[in-house]
């Protein structure tokens, strides 16, 4: 009797255990782990069909599981600096619950991998942006004529006008794209907010937090970008307007250039075909803080 309990209650610890598996997304991460003679899969879509039915049986079991993105590069840095043997089952067991802490990583809740794989690889790329666009802010200092910090000082300009631009939004579902022209490349970040019944906006706190870093750098640097909205509400056409980022403050888009930039294929630069019940239109006014310079750095 008291070993079936030992059994049971070993049962019922397995299922308190939150794991973390780190994952291949692709063929060259795969193929660069081959190297080691301990990684023991040779085919990469047999190792995610293994990867799935091995989530699908620790949800079956009532577990918890993250998934996270395994970069081999990152394992291979990780391993010298920590001085442990990459070729060991044990080593990459250890990088992956680092990863838990701090990489990108999302629960499985009984999705296909097929959903998990791009989430996971979009999540992943959130997070280089936010870091990138926080490295960049955190390195312009103070300003040499009120010792302000640059970095700060833009964050807080650019949380505001993305309060007062959901402020004045048109009640729906709001998608939001900023871009910057930054050196050496172009940095992006989305995203959403819905209204509740009651007209509260629901953010995802890192999304916000990517994308208002992303709109502080281009304030800070006046690195040339813009800024486009989309909202969409039952029985109404949507609604979209922007802003191009000017100086360290937002200038309207007239409803033409929208038109333009919403009707043009970004890869060709080819006119398309506009979408059916969509208003092209101005932005509201965003108040005496809003589209005019705010902080003379």
């Amino acid at each position: 009797m008291a070993h079936t309990d030992h059994r049971t209650m070993r049962s019922v610890l397995r299922r308190e255990i939150a794991g973390t598996i780190g994952l291949l997304t692709d063929e060259q991460d795969f193929r660069a782990m081959r190297r080691y003679r301990s990684f023991t899969f040779d085919d990469h879509a047999t190792y995610l069909r293994q990867v799935e039915a091995l989530l699908r049986t620790r949800a079956a079991q009532g577990g918890h599981t993250a998934v996270a993105l395994f970069d081999p590069q990152e394992y291979a840095d990780y391993c010298i600096l920590t001085g442990i043997d990459p070729d060991q089952a044990a080593s990459r067991t250890r990088f992956t619950a680092e990863l838990a802490a701090t990489g990108p990583a999302l629960p499985y809740e009984g999705q296909p991998l097929t959903d998990l794989l791009p989430a996971l690889v979009d999540e992943a790329v959130r997070q280089a942006t936010w870091e990138y666009a926080s490295t960049l802010l955190a390195g312009l200092g103070a300003c040499p004529s009120c010792g302000e910090d640059l970095g700060r000082a833009a964050l807080r300009r650019a949380s505001g006008l993305l309060t007062r631009i959901l402020d004045t939004a048109p009640p729906g579902h709001h998608h939001l794209v900023c871009s910057v022209s930054t050196t050496p490349e172009t940095l992006a970040a989305v995203l959403h907010a819905d209204e509740d019944p009651v007209g509260t906006l629901e953010l995802d706190k890192a999304e916000a937090l990517e994308f208002t870093s992303v709109l502080a750098l281009g304030l800070a640097t006046r690195s040339p970008g813009g800024l486009v909205m989309r909202t969409t509400a039952p029985r109404k056409a949507d609604q979209v307007y922007g802003w191009r980022v000017r100086g360290d403050g937002l200038q309207p888009l007239t409803a033409g250039e929208v038109f333009d930039a919403y009707c043009t294929d970004a890869e060709s630069g080819d006119l398309v075909s506009p979408e059916s019940n969509v208003d092209y239109r101005e932005p509201p006014d965003l108040g005496a803080d809003g589209p005019t310079t705010g902080h003379g750095h």
